[in-house]
């Protein structure tokens, strides 16, 4: 590492112009060949798969995206109503790319006219799936629909479906833009100078801008979900902010302590840049773990977030001994450069609020560990409550037309519009029909059915194809129970004595299967990764308590994170300020994308803070000096990463992206938690309660196990103050001194 730092910041400028490179041409490459997202949410081996299989091959008419033209009149079929909003369909049927238009003024589209006949809707079929259909066409649909409103009094008409939704998301970047932002301030604040600040923000763009224009390239080779950069900036963006943070802070210590810079640049990157290149590798290992849960969708999301991660590593240990190369002494603000040459370089001794902090952990250890124990035990009861869903139009910002229209389908047609179930069924003979239409009727009749199609046979008459509308939206608990009393009771019993095959489809249906495969999934997954985790801190530490203790601060940190976003969505407390409207459902893939985030994130402030107290331990074998030297030394810039972190996702909430807001919101409150919580109080007093015993390791284990060192070999800095034992309150001496 000191070899690859000295000749990026002896060749400071040739790197710079390579990284800017690297990105101008990421960029344009980008934007020459486009994207080539595609969300394939394959479920193999579930009913609700097999329903849309039978559907693609057997009604390839129906096989687009289909989404719907709503409009709210004293009286839709008025004269001047039912004038105008044929010539907007007959003009939006002309459109590129649309397929059919089934109007309520026709025979075929007779039931699309409420009972009470204010509201009224249009099916407009697409030739395409909705993420193929170019944007220009959807936008001329909206236009030409909504035009028909100019024309009529009191006429209201509102567009929604899945092509029409991706027409109303906000601008990308202003989520970003925002966390770069409040990092910018928080840095300013921590620094005092405006090129250090500047550092950490250069290196995050220069990492996340190559990682997503090369997730977009990759786009055209492999399956990379749409949500796919939305996350991989998420996170991204974060760690490569706090990477450059704790190399420049490192760097800055040195030089005000006496250090030449291109020295204080090389220990830099061989002391912090070391745990940023393990901290980092953590995070990649976690993500890719989501490749060992066995779904495509989430295979491409961790290819990203891993890529954009590990692009922002590498700027951090190349690109940032560049940058602090060109800056040389200016890395430091005016009035610090003019204090180091009146005063001479600053004593190793701090007695600040760090040190008084560490030693306050140290004698109190049993109570601050019961407090943040408790904390975290509280925020984690709300997850007893947890139940997987997927988010839908209903709950996106209610000035959105697909919002709007959302609502005006529940009000005129009941809740469970909105998410109709599809009884796919092959009946190869007479009585199997037969059969079918039985079915009907006692589907009919069962309970939280509000409506019964006629089945709909296609060519040939093998298969047919029956929309069930339920009484409740589809996020509501009672809509997934009626579709396990289909599945369980209903179908089965009609099914005997025949040779029908029925299956349970639709969207609701496809989002309640997602839900449980990612629940059985999930206690691989999360062991996998903790697992990983584990032997990379034994490996490193060589010690077996230090890795079992950050498992159980991952794992608090999850369950406590989780437990707020119950309270926020489920609960409703809050989420009508984000504009969701009442009780929303944990999106099903969510915990798989936010525990790998989070595992990773988590590793990394247990690496800052423990090869500290670790380098210590080594020196002094003194347990309570490491552990108050270590919490003394890394707190301040654990805490400030932590809380330019908090920003950075919280500023996610303007994505406007539903995902995007539940991640962004998570991942803040498990950042505080874990950093002003676990890694401040909780792991610190535990580590003075065990003692000795955090650095044990068997002989026979630690002969076997390949040595990967966090600390370099040598040491380049200078000589640390003596070690000298003191009652409390005593200095915090900041050696740094390891083991040869």
């Amino acid at each position: 590492m000191a070899g690859i730092a000295r000749f990026c910041f002896r060749h400071r400028y040739v790197v710079l112009v390579l990284w800017v490179c690297a990105l101008l041409g990421a960029v344009l490459a980008s934007q020459a060949a486009g994207s080539k997202y595609a969300n394939d949410f394959e479920l193999p081996g579930t009913e609700s798969s097999h329903a849309v299989e039978v559907l693609e091959r057997e009604f390839p008419s129906a096989s687009g995206d289909t989404d719907t033209v709503v409009w709210r009149a004293d009286d839709v079929r008025a004269p001047e109503v039912r004038d105008r909003m044929e010539q907007a369909l007959a003009a939006v049927a002309k459109v590129d790319q649309v397929g059919e238009v089934t109007s309520p003024y026709t025979k075929a589209g007779a039931a699309q006219i409420s009972k009470d006949g204010e509201i009224a809707y249009a099916q407009v079929t697409f030739t395409k799936h909705a993420f193929e259909v170019e944007k220009p066409n959807v936008e001329k649909v909206i236009d030409t629909a909504q035009a028909a409103a100019d024309d009529v009094e009191g006429l209201d008409v509102e567009l929604g479906g899945q092509a029409i939704q991706q027409t109303q998301e906000p601008p990308g970047g202003i989520a970003e833009a925002t966390g770069i932002a409040a990092a910018a301030i928080i840095l300013s604040i921590a620094f005092g100078s405006l090129f250090a600040m500047l550092l950490p923000i250069v290196c995050a763009v220069f990492g996340i801008g190559t990682g997503l224009m090369s997730v977009s390239l990759l786009s055209h080779v492999i399956d990379i979900a749409d949500v796919a950069p939305l996350l991989g900036s998420l996170i991204g963006l974060g760690v490569s902010i706090d990477y450059a943070l704790f190399i420049v802070t490192r760097h800055r210590t040195g030089i005000k302590r006496g250090m030449d810079v291109e020295d204080s640049a090389v220990r830099a990157l061989n002391t912090a840049g070391r745990a940023v290149l393990f901290a980092g590798g953590t995070v990649c290992i976690a993500l890719l773990g989501m490749m060992t849960v066995g779904m495509s969708f989430l295979n491409g999301v961790a290819i990203a977030a891993s890529l954009t991660v590990l692009l922002g590593v590498l700027a951090s240990i190349t690109l940032l001994p560049a940058l602090l190369g060109i800056l040389g002494m200016k890395v430091l603000s005016r009035k610090q450069r003019r204090k180091l040459a009146e005063e001479g370089p600053e004593s190793s001794v701090s007695t600040g609020r760090a040190a008084r902090w560490a030693a306050l952990v140290q004698r109190r250890p049993k109570a601050i560990a019961a407090a943040a124990a408790a904390v975290m035990l509280l925020l984690s009861v709300p997850l007893l409550s947890l139940r997987l869903g997927t988010t839908d139009q209903g709950n996106q910002q209610e000035s959105t037309t697909v919002r709007q229209a959302y609502d005006m389908l529940a009000e005129g047609f009941g809740p469970g519009f909105n998410g109709p179930l599809a009884l796919v069924a092959e009946t190869p003979s007479a009585g199997d029909r037969q059969a079918l239409a039985s079915l009907v009727e006692s589907v009919r009749e069962a309970e939280g059915v509000a409506a019964v199609a006629p089945p709909r046979a296609a060519e040939g008459g093998q298969y047919a194809v029956v929309q069930v509308v339920p009484e409740y939206a589809p996020q509501d608990v009672e809509t997934d129970e009626l579709i396990d009393r289909l599945r369980d009771d209903i179908v089965p019993a009609a099914e005997q004595g025949t040779s029908m095959d029925v299956s349970v489809g639709g969207i609701t249906a496809i989002n309640k299967d997602f839900a449980t495969v990612v629940m059985d999934k999930l206690p691989l997954f999360i062991g996998v990764i903790i697992a990983l985790g584990f032997v990379l801190l034994l490996v490193a530490f060589r010690s077996l308590v230090v890795p079992l203790t950050a498992a159980l601060m991952n794992l608090l940190a999850a369950t406590a994170s989780f437990g707020m976003l119950v309270a926020v969505f489920q609960w409703g407390w809050g989420s009508d300020l984000l504009g969701m409207g009442g009780e929303v459902p944990i999106t099903s893939f969510l915990p798989i994308i936010m525990l790998a985030m989070l595992f990773g994130l988590s590793m990394d402030y247990q690496v800052f803070l423990v090869s500290r107290m670790h380098e210590e331990w080594v020196h002094t074998k003194d347990n309570a000096r490491a552990v108050r030297v270590g919490l003394a030394e890394s707190s301040r810039v654990i805490n400030s990463a932590a809380l330019i972190m908090v920003c950075v996702f919280s500023a996610f909430v303007l994505s406007g992206d539903v995902e995007g807001i539940m991640a962004g919101l998570g991942l803040a409150g498990a950042v505080a938690l874990d950093a002003f919580i676990l890694r401040t109080m909780l792991v610190p007093a535990m580590m003075h309660l065990f003692g000795r015993s955090n650095w044990w390791l068997p002989g026979w284990l630690d002969r076997r196990l390949p040595h990967l060192a966090v600390e370099p070999a040598e040491d380049e800095v200078a000589p640390s103050a003596p070690v000298v034992p003191a009652p409390e309150p005593v200095p915090v001496s900041y050696t740094h001194v390891t083991r040869r």
